[in-house]
């Protein structure tokens, strides 16, 4: 075998923008539930299998010839379920593995009270589903003691690009201005998290690292901006404590802490959108918001 083979546990959006940046030809395996959306993958230059907890044969046979492993599959009470399910097969029948990749979240360091954050800070986790990540990534970094392997843990901040951002909420009439005094967040593109995963690919680079861009803000900001790329006005400001927010959307504003990118960029990454403005400035002037598309392969960062 020769050249990369990736196979990827819960290709979605992140998975998917993944896929469109191969410039290496490397060959892409990823996994969905659902099989109704093995043609979305297959769009984007994924072979797709199917995972639902438990390998299947197709599986089964990717895992023995994957070179590079990228795990996107949210923990449960019992466990990582990549972990629950491939673990055996991982340390007994993966000759191949150079590295692997694991997709967190900067939630597990809590709230810190609006204060600065890097990959030194301590994790204090407030939710469950928080708690249950940094299981997780113990977890697969014992793994790759056991293995030998180098593990890189990317720990993401809020997730958007074309077709989940603040352009197509404007335009849906689904906006808000929720203001929340003194509250921030990171935001990371989609097209970072793809260009940062093959920066870590390329050198085979294990460690955690805060995938996350330069601009922690407050989010009715960005709101606002997109709303001036469109030439709309935004929509009022709503007091945080009178809004009507799910139980899991309130959560999120529990915790309040500006996150830092110290490891990713010294270890070479440049950042394609290091903020939010030239994220929406760029996806507006291209007209790619509404949906992803099919783009060439991005130069390595």
């Amino acid at each position: 075998m020769t050249g990369k083979h990736i196979l990827v546990f819960g290709a979605g959006y992140s998975g998917k923008a993944f896929a469109r940046a191969n410039s290496d030809a490397a060959l892409i395996f990823g996994t969905t539930r659902s099989p109704e959306k093995f043609e979305a993958l297959r769009q984007a230059g994924v072979t797709p299998l199917h995972f639902d907890g438990a390998l299947t044969p197709e599986s089964g046979e990717a895992l023995r010839t994957t070179t590079h492993l990228i795990v996107s599959v949210a923990p449960e009470e019992v466990g990582d379920p990549v972990l629950n399910a491939a673990r055996d097969a991982i340390l007994a029948d993966m000759p191949a593995l150079e590295w692997i990749g694991y997709l967190s979240t900067v939630g597990v360091y809590g709230d810190h009270g609006g204060g600065w954050v890097d990959e030194t800070a301590e994790c204090r986790p407030m939710s469950k589903r928080s708690v249950m990540r940094v299981a997780a990534e113990q977890d697969w970094l014992k793994l790759g003691q056991e293995t030998g392997r180098p593990v890189a843990i990317l720990r993401l901040s809020g997730i958007y690009g074309p077709g989940r951002n603040a352009l197509v909420n404007l335009a849906d009439g689904t906006a808000r201005r929720l203001v929340k005094p003194g509250q921030v967040f990171n935001r990371i593109h989609c097209d970072d998290i793809a260009g940062a995963l093959w920066h870590l690919i390329d050198s085979n680079r294990g460690g955690i690292f805060n995938v996350t861009d330069d601009l922690p803000a407050p989010p009715q900001d960005v709101v606002t901006y997109a709303a001036s790329l469109m030439g709309l006005t935004p929509p009022p400001e709503i007091p945080f404590e009178t809004a009507q927010l799910s139980p899991m959307a309130r959560s999120f504003y529990g915790e309040n802490k500006r996150v830092a990118n110290t490891a990713i960029k010294a270890a070479g990454y440049s950042f394609r959108f290091p903020d939010y403005r030239s994220a929406l400035d760029h996806m507006w002037a291209n007209g790619n918001w509404r949906e992803g598309e099919a783009r060439s392969p991005m130069k390595r960062s």
